[in-house]
């Protein structure tokens, strides 16, 4: 009996950033504890709105969110694209926009923008009326909640938060980690 071929796989793509890579690749703070909290988000409501408001009055400024199935009347997404003029390697597409789409799955993350408002990064998968997968970056506040809302599985990180920073390496606005009450910068 003969052996099978051993192959090797493709190598995966390698994009090279613009800026030094940093000495820490993955910037991480622990909290001893976090809060959790189940959150039902209204038809009607935009999916920025439908977490900010209540999480704020929460007093969750940065959490990690599990978003569980449901509809959308109407939605923008983006996917990524080659950003060939620089200088970071990649950029989002322009929005793509679909209506009454089924929520497959999500996570987002809560956190604050660079100028210090609200921000809720949301990937997610989606499925068209017409059956078809599609998905991406969620521009959340154009995203329309349908017919029965949303459930959120919210992980609330009370001991550290997170700020949008630009990232030196990609040249990129990224989530960083920061203790509360002190600048990421």
């Amino acid at each position: 009996m003969k052996a099978a071929a051993v192959t090797t796989p493709p190598r995966a793509r390698t994009l090279a950033h613009p800026g030094a890579a940093g000495t820490m690749r993955i910037t991480a703070l622990h909290g001893a504890q976090a809060r959790h909290l189940r959150l039902r988000l209204p038809a009607g409501s935009s999916l920025h709105a439908a977490l900010v408001t209540p999480l704020a009055e929460h007093g969750v400024t940065s959490a990690a969110i599990t978003l569980l199935s449901g509809r959308f009347d109407a939605l923008d997404y983006c996917t990524p694209a080659a950003n060939p003029a620089g200088p970071s390697v990649a950029k989002y597409s322009p929005p793509v926009h679909v209506e009454q789409v089924m929520l497959v799955a999500a996570t987002a993350t809560l956190g604050r923008s660079s100028d210090g408002q609200p921000l809720v990064h949301c990937h997610a998968t989606l499925r068209t009326a017409e059956g078809i997968t599609k998905g991406g970056h969620i521009l959340t506040e154009a995203a329309m909640i349908g017919a029965g809302g949303l459930t959120a599985l919210v992980t609330a990180f009370d001991t550290f938060g997170l700020q949008q920073t630009q990232d030196a390496e990609t040249s990129m606005p990224l989530f960083q980690p920061h203790s509360q009450g002190v600048d990421p910068q």
